[in-house]
């Protein structure tokens, strides 16, 4: 049975939404940590790093489940290979937040849409 809308699709949706928030805080936060550091002598830096770390590869995991389950339901997965792409961009640096919330916020469109994929037998 094929369905027109998957839940996880918006969930997926939902998580780089906030994932973008947080890639946007992410630079700030951590280099206020790090002042932080240097000015009181204490090492918390790391830990916050780890949790926008976690955060992007919470989505790159949510992300190829919804590729998984768009593909099973001939759903478009053009959202979820960008928003697989986004949160691994973070994931592998923080140094690329910015292309990472660019990709995000072009994959939470196509998240939310949801079209049908496109069935090469339709068009011959």
């Amino acid at each position: 049975m094929k369905k027109n809308r998957l839940a996880i699709n918006t969930w997926t949706g939902v998580l780089d939404i906030i994932n973008c928030v947080l890639f946007t805080l992410s630079w700030f936060v951590i280099f206020g940590s790090a002042f932080s550091d240097a000015m009181s002598g204490t090492h918390n830096t790391s830990g916050i790093g780890t949790f926008f770390y976690a955060m992007a590869w919470i989505g790159v995991i949510l992300s190829i489940i919804a590729l998984v389950l768009s593909k099973k339901h001939d759903i478009s997965m053009v959202g979820s290979v960008l928003s697989l792409i986004g949160n691994a961009l973070f994931g592998f640096t923080a140094a690329l937040a910015f292309p990472a919330i660019v990709v995000l916020i072009v994959g939470i469109v196509f998240l939310f849409l949801q079209h049908p994929a496109k069935n090469n037998s339709a068009e011959n």
